[in-house]
C-alpha cells in the first residue's frame, strides 16, 4: 500500500483561504435565502460571513509565503477550531433554533472547517515550510 501524498501548509491554507472567501460570499450575499431555508438568523449568517473576509486574507498571505511562521499556522488551526466550536455550540445552547437543514448546514460546514484543521495541523507538525520561532525572533 501506498502512503497518500500530504499536502503542503501553503496548499491547505490558499484552500482554506479559497473556502472561507466562497463561504463569506454565500454567507454575505444569500443571508436571507438561507436563513429561511435553515431558520438561522440572518444578520447572524451576514456578520460571520463578514468576519470570514479578513480571515481569508490572513490565510491568504501565510499561504503565499515560502516559509510560513510557526504562530500563524497555529492562529489559523485555532481559529478554525473556534469557528467548529461555535457553530456547534450556539444550537446546543439554544442560541439559535435551526431547522433540520440548518443542522445540517452547521454540521457540514464544521466538519469541512474541522478537516482543513486536523490536515494543516498535520502539516505543521511534519514542519514543511515552517519558520520556528526563536527567542529573538524567527529563524528558517
Amino acid at each position: 500500500m501506498r502512503p497518500t501524498p500530504s499536502l503542503s501548509l501553503q496548499t491547505l491554507l490558499a484552500l482554506d483561504a479559497a473556502t472561507c472567501t466562497a463561504m463569506a460570499g454565500l454567507l454575505t450575499l444569500a443571508a436571507e435565502p438561507i436563513a429561511q431555508l435553515t431558520q438561522l438568523p440572518p444578520h447572524l449568517l451576514f456578520g460571520a460571513g463578514l468576519a470570514l473576509l479578513p480571515v481569508a486574507g490572513f490565510m491568504a498571505l501565510q499561504a503565499r509565503r515560502t516559509c510560513v511562521p510557526r504562530w500563524a499556522a497555529r492562529v489559523v488551526i485555532w481559529g478554525n477550531g473556534l469557528w467548529v466550536a461555535i457553530s456547534l455550540l450556539l444550537p446546543l445552547t439554544r442560541l439559535v433554533t435551526p431547522n433540520a437543514t440548518g443542522w445540517a448546514f452547521l454540521v457540514l460546514q464544521a466538519l469541512a472547517v474541522a478537516g482543513l484543521a486536523l490536515a494543516e495541523a498535520r502539516a505543521l507538525h511534519r514542519n514543511d515550510g515552517i519558520i520556528r520561532s526563536g527567542r529573538n525572533g524567527e529563524t528558517a
